[in-house]
């Protein structure tokens, strides 16, 4: 029998922030519980036979504004600057995204010389929406048309099995537009990568005597062989309550890596194809993102599937509307806290659900 004051359901962010909150403030003892044979959840990375730092469920890339998450998370890890880079490929040629003056240029044939004149370029295609109701309104409103079919249409359906028109306005509108020559994929003032990798920077969070992990575990297996107080759950929030009201949806992807001998194998870190009839989304290079001194190299092509592990919830009218019943059964729970991009169905950023998980600490604390 196992002793606890907190069970937490989930290895990942949110699991591992409140076990380190937990253990380390409130001197409590925590039991994780975690169905994979690691810790780290989604962005658990490991050294490879080419001697490349590869993330196992694609590219995890941190970035922020909040200068209090990039405090925190430093008391675990060392950092190294990196700025994110994207290509699109669309009939066999690359262009910058998110879209830019040189995306615009290149795609046009035109020679916008500044960022006023790619605003007023910009002004006399796009679609003026009154009201925005989804993610296509967001991309017409910004683009136009001829933009929007190419770059997010067909990419954005073989990532979601939907189109635009049919997901929540912040699916798109979280890619930024540019006016001027930045190809960096994000604007955040905090660009880094962990050191010595996320694996690494959650072992140091978790090491603490009041700290026990259980891997390769169904937590609905050990639940009667665990005396605790709370209960953290970080898991898809329909199974918690057994689908009563349904099935949530949640989009997967299956990552086939391919080692490549040639130091170099793509211009970019990251190729998206937007392309109607090819049916991956990505090809990413790890060595150009981790380093690594290799004379091979290691890519990962993502193939997105409607079953298998959950990874994104599907923000829809439909999906938003059960969760709310869950959201209803959780909130009658006196010693269940629900906390993570599965168990409050949001598409959350590494340092947003940091920032949610040491919100939660703090209301319970």
């Amino acid at each position: 029998m196992y002793n606890c004051d907190y069970l937490i359901v989930g290895a990942g962010f949110a699991g591992c922030i409140l076990a380190e909150r937990i253990a380390n403030i409130l001197s409590k003892r925590v039991i994780i519980v975690e169905k994979r044979d690691h810790i780290a959840g989604n962005a658990y990375d490991f050294i490879d036979e080419n001697n490349i730092m590869v993330h196992m469920y694609g590219p995890h890339l941190f970035h922020t504004n909040d200068e209090k998450v990039f405090k925190y998370l430093s008391k675990f890890t060392d950092w190294s600057g990196y700025e994110h880079r994207v290509n699109a490929s669309y009939k066999n040629q690359l262009y910058p995204f998110p879209i830019n003056r040189i995306t615009i240029n290149k795609y046009f044939g035109i020679n916008l010389s500044n960022e006023t004149d790619v605003r007023k370029y910009l002004d006399n295609i796009k679609i003026n929406k009154k009201i925005i109701l989804n993610s296509e309104d967001v991309i017409l409103s910004q683009v136009g048309y001829e933009l929007y079919e190419v770059f997010f249409k067909n990419y954005t359906n073989k990532q979601w099995n939907l189109y635009p028109n049919e997901l929540h306005p912040s699916v798109c509108g979280r890619v930024p537009l540019r006016y001027n020559d930045d190809d960096r994929y994000f604007n955040d003032k905090y660009q880094y990568m962990p050191k010595y990798g996320y694996t690494k920077m959650f072992l140091e969070m978790l090491r603490n005597n009041n700290i026990t992990v259980i891997l390769n575990s169904e937590y609905i297996s050990l639940i009667n062989k665990i005396n605790y107080k709370h209960l953290i759950y970080t898991g898809p929030i329909d199974s918690y309550f057994n689908h009563k009201f349904g099935n949530l949806q949640y989009r997967s992807i299956r990552f086939e890596f391919q080692k490549q001998d040639k130091e170099i194998y793509q211009k970019y870190p990251q190729i998206n194809f937007v392309d109607k009839d090819i049916n991956y989304t990505r090809i990413v290079e790890y060595k150009q993102i981790t380093g690594g001194n290799s004379k091979s190299t290691t890519i990962s092509i993502e193939y997105p599937l409607i079953n298998g592990e959950p990874f994104y919830p599907i923000p829809t009218v439909v999906n938003n509307n059960i969760y709310r019943l869950y959201k209803s059964e959780a909130d009658k729970l006196s010693n269940v806290i629900f906390c993570g991009r599965l168990a409050e169905y949001q598409y959350y950023n590494m340092d947003q659900v940091t920032a949610r998980s040491l919100i939660i600490f703090n209301k319970f604390r």
